[in-house]
């Protein structure tokens, strides 16, 4: 059996968590099938699984430069498409894949998987980045997933929201959460060469995320004059969606002594040592249909604090591996924040209970024995 999947993400071009989850899933899948990635880029990879970059066919807007990211996505899905398929089912990964799987449906046959890692309809501050572009992502969503013969959900509650915006019936979506990769993603120490490399004190929380208006990186830098200003607040924050809520937020934290943005795209390694050491793991998000940050850092052995929002609350037990508090309120998570760096035995029970949850449901060998079921039922 193979698969071909469309996205925008695969290393080493990652952004966000749809990036890293197709990385861990291909390669997984590729131990069991043959896997083809076509995503936007240059990558020329042969083997198992086979990655090949596509690029735009450079259209630009006349009227409305915001135009110009939905025509780049539109015409590299036409790349992807065009040089014929050989594969049993082509799978997307977000609205940035789902035109090129649905072309592929209908050009070539083939069952068609959709995985939803977010919704276009619940994320309307995208309107800043595409302009009325934003329209558009949006119909190619609908179109991709009211087009999927079948439609996964990385948590349950992405699979409700899906049945609220799209109309198809609920036997055609599956939830399959996402994974980790357990023999990386482990405890470990801080080097001294990235302690100096990215001015990090001893004793650290840490946010890692896109600075978009989703990830409600805003709560976190207000919470910071009522957090222990002996904790420093660690920021591991790149790929913004817009310079301008990039530039708000660097406003923002200039009058905030105990903040270091570390504005550089670090490696994998480097992620692990940082999540390891930080006493606790700070996820503010508003909208977060799973979090796999929170995996990271669970992962990790690092207790969590984070927003009772969507799929972060099927990841993160509250009173077991962190603490969970109602979105957009500054006071509630800087109070969670400072209950954990006050209780060295809550931190280190929820950073051992975190590890046994994340090696219990979280492994990339289920979900990809999950998947390949699942395409075989389409076969």
């Amino acid at each position: 059996m193979k698969v071909t999947m469309f996205a925008k993400e695969y290393p080493p071009y990652i952004y966000g968590g749809a990036g890293v989850h197709l990385r861990y899933l291909s390669q997984e899948l590729s131990k069991i099938m043959d896997v083809e990635i076509r995503c936007f880029g240059d990558q020329d990879i042969t083997g198992n699984p086979k990655v090949r970059g596509f690029k735009s066919l450079g259209l630009r807007s006349k009227t409305d430069p915001k135009f110009n990211a939905v025509y780049d996505t539109m015409t590299t899905n036409l790349s992807m498409v065009a040089d014929g398929i050989d594969s049993d089912v082509v799978h997307t990964h977000t609205w940035y894949g789902h035109y090129a799987g649905f072309l592929a449906k209908k050009l070539y046959n083939l069952p068609f998987v959709a995985t939803c890692h977010s919704l276009e309809p619940l994320r309307p501050w995208k309107e800043d980045q595409l302009g009325r572009g934003y329209h558009l992502s949006a119909w190619i969503e609908k179109l991709g997933i009211e087009g999927a013969d079948k439609i996964v959900a990385v948590s349950r509650m992405m699979k409700d929201d899906i049945l609220k915006y799209y109309n198809i019936p609920e036997e055609r979506i599956t939830v399959i959460h996402n994974g980790i990769d357990l023999k990386k993603w482990k405890n470990t120490t801080l080097s001294d060469s990235l302690k100096k490399e990215c001015a990090i004190k001893d004793d650290y929380i840490l946010f890692v995320g896109r600075p978009t208006p989703q990830k409600g990186m805003e709560y976190l830098i207000d919470a910071a004059d009522r957090i222990d200003p002996n904790i420093q607040i660690v920021f591991g924050a790149v790929g913004a969606d817009t310079k301008e809520y990039e530039d708000r937020m660097r406003e923002k934290i200039k009058t905030k002594k105990n903040i270091n943005w570390i504005n550089k795209f670090l490696k994998e390694e480097d992620f692990i040592q940082l999540y390891s050491c930080a006493k606790v793991f700070v996820c503010p998000s508003i909208y977060e249909p799973f979090g796999i940050i929170n995996l990271e850092a669970m992962a990790c052995k690092t207790p969590v604090v984070a927003t009772a929002t969507g799929g972060i609350k099927e990841v993160v037990v509250n009173g077991e591996t962190g603490i969970l508090v109602e979105p957009a309120n500054t006071k509630h998570l800087a109070d969670a924040i400072n209950k954990l760096l006050k209780d060295k035995a809550m931190l280190k029970k929820f950073g051992d209970n975190g590890r046994a949850r994340v090696e219990k449901y979280f492994s990339w060998e289920y979900i990809a024995s999950q998947t390949k079921k699942m395409y075989e039922g389409l076969l």
